[in-house]
């Protein structure tokens, strides 16, 4: 659970999007698109159990696997140089509302 991810929300990466779109002159190469704040599988599944509400902790079940990455973060430092982006929604804010999506919800019998 200690593997590190730059988890970005759709909404940030949507904007990112329509910023490199409205862009007058097209940017000739990558950027990242990143929230810039790198956080931890096992933090990410203890706060969506939070927000669950069922006070469940989440259990590292497994070990690290070969091959596996480690780290995955990113530099957003160009994207927001070239497109003036910066992501708004904060990981733990974005992962907290995931629980309650509609579309996260069972269906009705």
């Amino acid at each position: 659970g200690g593997q590190r991810r730059d988890f970005v929300h759709v909404s940030d990466v949507a904007a990112a999007n329509i910023a490199a779109l409205e862009r007058p002159v097209p940017y000739a190469g990558a950027l990242n698109v990143a929230s810039g704040h790198p956080f931890t599988l096992l933090d990410m599944a203890r706060t969506m159990a939070a927000e669950d509400g069922r006070g469940l902790e989440p259990a590292v079940v497994g070990g690290y696997r070969i091959g596996d990455v480690r780290h995955v973060t990113a530099d957003a430092n160009l994207a927001r140089s070239v497109l003036g982006f910066e992501a708004q929604v904060q990981p733990s804010d974005g992962l907290a509302a995931f629980v309650h999506e509609p579309l996260r919800r069972p269906p009705a019998r």
